[in-house]
């Protein structure tokens, strides 16, 4: 009888939600937006309402013991106490869900954590207040170079960052609305035009798990881009951002 309730698909479709919720909520480090946590959980139910319907048994045999326990009088306590049980525990969860945060507003979150002295990037340490960006100097000193550079920046964003980012840069990208931030917005003055390019660099290579422990938690579904982009692709796609958007980048001066 035991073996026969492990191996029911109804069982088995309840053990696989609650897995999975488990997994996403406790599990996953740093942990995922409750927005993306939402599409995964949904996606995750319909896939498994399409296989019960999948077929006429499927479906017969998912339904029988809800029928048994809806239907057969000898389950009546057993009956009452599942029809209890389920509404307590959604508002249980909903009451939870719900209530105050000992954590700090939002709006008291800072915006740009300061970086650190230094950063090792792939095994290269980089000082972040001695560190320039080595094409900035073409702008000036070779003005075709400098463009090359800036279009293999642009080659590096439309290839890796738009998807988030955006196609113009204003943080409207295609997933977007998955992300809690939503991310920056290039155009906006408040954002890279306030940065020096190594702190950009520093924020492209290291991501949201790169930030500093201080003041946590952090609010960031930036990707580390260390490992995936090399150093010139990060200098480069930087040149890109200022020179897409008009903002000079800010200096020590």
């Amino acid at each position: 009888m035991f073996k026969k309730i492990l191996t029911h698909i109804l069982f088995i479709n309840a053990l696989i939600v609650l897995a999975v919720v488990l997994f996403l909520q406790y599990a996953v480090v740093p942990a995922i937006p409750q927005s993306v946590f939402s599409f995964y959980v949904i996606a995750l139910i319909l896939g498994l309402i399409l296989f019960v319907t999948s077929t006429s048994k499927n479906l017969e045999e998912f339904w029988q013991p809800i029928e048994v326990l809806l239907t057969n009088d000898k389950l009546i306590v057993l009956r009452w106490l599942v029809l209890l049980t389920i509404p307590a525990v959604l508002a249980f969860y909903i009451g939870l869900s719900m209530l105050p945060s000992n954590q700090a507003p939002l709006e008291l979150r800072v915006v740009h954590p300061a970086p650190p002295g230094e950063i090792i990037f792939n095994g290269k340490t980089i000082s972040m207040r001695d560190v320039v960006n080595p094409f900035r100097a073409y702008e000036t000193s070779d003005p075709e170079k400098f463009t090359e550079h800036v279009e293999l920046g642009r080659k590096v964003y439309y290839e890796n960052c738009h998807f988030c980012h955006g196609d113009f840069l204003d943080g409207k990208g295609t997933f977007a609305n998955a992300l809690d931030p939503k991310p920056a917005n290039f155009q906006d003055v408040g954002t890279i035009a306030q940065l020096q390019e190594t702190y950009v660099f520093w924020r492209i290579a290291k991501g949201g798990p790169g930030l500093p422990a201080e003041s946590m938690p952090w609010q960031s579904a930036m990707p580390a881009w260390e490992g995936i982009l090399s150093e010139e692709d990060i200098w480069d796609v930087t040149l890109f951002l200022y020179k897409a958007t008009n903002h000079p980048p800010r200096t020590w001066e």
